[in-house]
């Protein structure tokens, strides 16, 4: 997922990161303290994220090191006030990938993030897999056997995600953060749509398995034999 997460909460300023990042052509959501950014990644792969380190409910190397200390490498670009070397140490031995100190040129924020975007591709997994299903991410391909079937980026969000849980439910919110992100206005029926889409799709690949409803909890991917 090409999407970038920016924790900022200046709001001036985070706007105006979210403006040159958009103008670039880099979907983007924005938070303005830790935890909801937090809360966010655990639902949506981001592609990198942009993390201030003086924020309202703690220091933003804080959220780096969760992230690496839960396995996760999504590269990480520190903005600071603080220009001190020792500070800029501090938040390479967090586990930042890059730091950039304030007041900083928007293009080259954003020729950062690109750069960062660009280093994860080796390190992402390129595949995930559950039960006779595999997802060739890079590719974009639902596989099952010999059948191969092309899907759209928020199918292949909502499935991979659904994937990634290895029949666990899924809240109806998650699924469409993982499609859509969480500021692109999205229709009611948007994620209806995209399920039935692929069921349709699970089941002309022949598949076992199934996304069922779990009433008022949301979504799971199951074998037929588990679905009821």
């Amino acid at each position: 997922m090409n999407r970038i997460a920016v924790v900022e909460d200046h709001i001036r300023l985070a706007d105006l990161v979210r403006q040159a990042l958009q103008a670039a052509g880099i979907p983007v959501d924005v938070f303005h303290a830790l935890e909801p950014a937090w809360a966010a990644h655990r639902e949506i792969e981001y592609a990198a994220l942009v993390i201030d380190r003086g924020l309202p409910d703690g220091d933003g190397l804080t959220l780096v090191k969760r992230l690496r200390a839960a396995g996760q490498s999504t590269p990480c670009l520190m903005l600071t006030a603080r220009d001190a070397l020792h500070d800029r140490i501090d938040g390479l031995d967090s586990g930042a990938d890059d730091y950039l100190v304030k007041p900083f040129p928007m293009e080259e924020l954003v020729a950062r993030v690109r750069a960062l975007m660009r280093r994860p591709a080796a390190l992402r997994t390129a595949s995930l897999g559950f039960g006779d299903l595999e997802l060739h991410l890079d590719e974009g391909l639902l596989v099952r056997g010999e059948h191969r079937q092309p899907l759209p980026p928020a199918e292949l969000q909502i499935v991979a995600t659904l994937v990634r849980h290895q029949g666990r439910v899924v809240r109806r919110g998650a699924l469409e953060a993982a499609a859509w992100g969480l500021s692109e206005a999205v229709t009611p029926n948007a994620l209806d749509v995209a399920l039935h889409r692929l069921r349709k799709k699970l089941a002309a690949a022949g598949s076992r398995l199934q996304i069922i409803n779990v009433r008022s909890l949301g979504y799971a991917l199951r074998e037929d034999s588990l679905a009821g």
